[in-house]
């Protein structure tokens, strides 16, 4: 039965910075239910609707007199040789003394001049131009990443060989996309073309998270990855794209684990079970899902299934599907045994056998689609309505703005405009959660209204038919009454209304008519009487519509306001077969 999609609410008031790409809920041994947010430029944990910046640090240095402040500006100069920083990285300053009147101890977002120097911004405005700061440690978090997917031209873009000779090339600089397990209660995570990092549990959530290759008993840990993992079955850490022991060169076939049950260490040897294998198929590895007895891979050309085998493999591989494609890192989900994912111009699914899904709306979201930022792709499930959602950017847009749905139980798709840029549903929290621009999280499916600012918005909630006609089309109809089948059950203002509208066409292709109707109307508004004893709502509507084929639209537009949709009956007729 077509219903409104559910509306949602923010966990709090709290925001974080940067845009949300990924996220995992996962439970402490303490019973905390905690959420891993990562954005492009910090990492955070949720706990409570509270945000803890455990992003982890790069470097710390003492510096002397860094500060150079100029009079009434809130812009000060920092000299640090060699600091490593990059546009709108974080730095943060302790012991520093008073200069030009400001004393400059706490976090502040970097701007970046050059490689020995930089300009932060103050919360007032110096009281003279001075040099100074006496003694000062600056402490620096990891370098932040892009927003999105940013096209790059010019000279050395582009793989060898490709273009003319003298021409300007093309690629892009990748978005920061975070991938991150749970190592028990612990977490293990990093971002894609970065170090790998740790966060224990145990520690106070407002402690940062350090760098694997820090902690006790590490050993030949990755240093740049594409993607994180840790398997269900013996808690193995993985690396997908990694470089391989003893280079610092990416190998994005490259598959690396650590030793069972021991994130640190990546030596193999006779007496532990890490190792590395590399695929053939494809030129890097894109994503990875946890299966039911298997952990899905894929390339950009080809899906693995990777098994446990035992010492002296430990794992391997076995390619499941060749040419194929996938979207990008978070373009994939999996539900009721079976792996969903977004193609780069159709969609896939694999219970066993890799096979195409037959999309009905497959035009309507490829030919209008924003093919520079398929990174931004991301796939979720929405298991108490036996859905699979993508949220994707429309052509000529930078940020995820429209999704298309796929109802695995019904075997229909559906489509509409909503911006969420990452999502979870996890059966650790009672609805599932996204992601917003607004730099928050929110619940889904609460109420029936937008609520992702603290200030409840009406959702205008369409639903669209294809095009109907008589007999052969041969004919056209006359429709003077309708009879909605529209409840509004879950409403939660006393008088819900929506729209219903027919759009007469007088033949394929012809579009529709304007005016849509000749002495009379196209539209009527249906509206909930009585909900006691049963619920009662407009029984029927007049309207005066004549063509060769028909649209008809349900629309509301008004706070509070749910409906669900029967098998609405039309009161037609033939009238001639001329226009």
């Amino acid at each position: 039965m077509p219903q409104k999609i559910g509306g949602w609410v923010r966990l709090s008031s709290a925001t974080f910075l940067g845009v949300c790409r990924s996220m995992l809920n996962w439970v402490t041994l303490q019973r905390q239910n905690l959420v891993a947010v990562g954005t492009n430029l910090k990492y955070y944990i949720e706990r409570g609707g509270a945000y803890f910046d455990i992003t982890p640090i790069r470097a710390t240095a003492t510096l002397t007199n860094p500060f150079t402040t100029s009079l009434n500006s809130t812009t000060v100069l920092v000299a640090d040789v060699a600091h490593g920083a990059l546009q709108n990285d974080f730095v943060t300053f302790s012991g520093a003394s008073a200069v030009g009147g400001l004393t400059l101890n706490g976090e502040f977002q970097i701007s970046f001049i050059d490689e020995d120097s930089y300009n932060i911004t103050a919360a007032s405005q110096a009281s003279s131009a001075a040099t100074g700061g006496g003694t000062v440690t600056a402490t620096y978090q990891i370098n932040t990443g892009n927003e999105i997917a940013v096209p790059f031209r010019g000279w050395s873009a582009g793989t060898w060989g490709s273009g003319t000779w003298g021409s300007s090339g093309a690629t892009d600089a990748p978005m920061r996309i975070w991938s991150q397990s749970n190592f028990g209660e612990d977490l293990f995570f990093g971002y894609r073309g970065g170090p790998i990092f740790y966060w224990d549990a145990s520690n106070d959530l407002t402690t940062r998270a350090v760098y694997v290759s820090s902690l006790g008993g590490a050993s030949n840990v990755p240093t740049i990855v594409n993607k994180t993992f840790v398997s269900d079955i013996f808690r193995f850490a993985f690396c997908f794209g990694s470089n391989a022991l003893g280079s610092a060169t990416l190998d994005p076939m490259l598959i690396r684990w650590s030793d069972q049950e021991d994130v640190a260490n990546w030596t193999p040897a006779a007496t532990n079970q890490a190792g590395s294998l590399r695929l053939s198929r494809g030129s890097e590895i894109i994503t990875t899902l946890q299966a039911r007895q298997e952990v899905l891979i894929w390339t950009d050309t080809a899906l693995y299934g990777m098994q446990y085998l035992g010492a002296p493999e430990v794992w391997g591989a076995q390619l499941l599907g060749d040419n194929i494609t996938v979207a990008g890192p978070n373009a994939a989900a999996y539900s009721g045994n079976i792996a969903y994912w977004m193609g780069t111009d159709k969609f896939y699914m694999y219970d066993g056998t890799v096979k195409t899904l037959p999309c009905s709306v497959r035009s309507y979201v490829f030919n209008d689609f924003n093919f520079t930022q398929y990174a931004q792709v991301v796939a979720g499930t929405n298991e108490r309505f036996d859905e699979i959602w993508w949220f994707y950017c429309s052509a000529g847009v930078t940020q995820n703005d429209r999704y298309v749905v796929y109802n695995y139980l019904q075997d229909i798709w559906y489509y509409g405009t909503l911006a969420r840029s990452a999502w979870i549903d996890s059966d650790l929290r009672e609805n599932p959660l996204a992601a917003t621009y607004s730099n928050n999280l929110v619940n889904q499916e609460v109420g029936m209204d937008d609520n992702q600012t603290g200030v409840p918005s009406a959702i205008t909630a369409t639903l669209l038919s294809s095009e109907f006609d008589l007999d052969n089309g041969d004919k056209f109809m006359f429709i003077n009454r309708m009879l909605p089948d529209v409840t509004f059950e879950g409403s939660t203002v006393d008088s819900p209304a929506a729209v219903m509208t027919l759009f007469p066409m007088e033949n394929s292709g012809s579009g529709y008519y304007n005016p849509t109707s000749e002495g009379g109307v196209d539209n009527a508004t249906v509206t909930r009487s009585a909900t006691v004893p049963i619920e009662k709502f407009t029984g029927q509507v007049f309207v005066r519509v004549r063509g060769r084929q028909m649209a008809f639209k349900l629309e509301s537009t008004e706070l509070g306001v749910a409906w669900k949709l029967g098998i609405p009956r039309l009161e037609m007729r033939p009238d001639g077969r001329r226009g």
